[in-house]
């Protein structure tokens, strides 16, 4: 924990704290929230996931967007990687492939802020699969 040497590092904390209570409040009902599940499996790793979680976090934080973003396994679309399911309130999950900084700007712009379908949508394919 860092020392308090001012009035301005308090309130900082305080905001901070603030912010974390929040976002925890907010979590005991995800189906709420808009939900980001980045896909953290070695094939992500190796693709650049933990970037792309990075580039969420801080692109949603600075836009002052209210997300929950985590990791996730693998989501079965390793040619794909970095990959990341995107849930809004009262929709469909859908996952994105592919993802770049720029991509990422895309989802949130297009996506996440209007809601308007981009590019990039992964196909369902365990539905198709006919057990018979």
């Amino acid at each position: 924990m860092n020392k308090i040497k001012t009035l301005d590092d308090l309130r900082k904390m305080r905001e901070a704290f603030k912010a974390d209570i929040d976002l925890r409040e907010k979590s005991n009902h995800p189906e709420q929230m808009i939900q980001i599940k980045i896909s953290m499996a070695t094939c992500g790793i190796a693709s650049g996931a933990k970037e792309i979680m990075n580039y969420f976090v801080q692109t949603l934080n600075k836009r002052q967007i209210d997300a929950l973003v985590t990791q996730t396994g693998c989501m079965g679309y390793c040619y794909a990687e970095p990959t990341a399911e995107i849930i809004l309130p009262g929709k469909e999950p859908l996952v994105f492939g592919y993802l770049t900084e720029e991509k990422v700007d895309e989802l949130i712009n297009q996506y996440i802020q209007q809601g308007i379908l981009v590019d990039g949508i992964m196909p369902i394919t365990y539905n198709a699969v006919n057990p018979e």
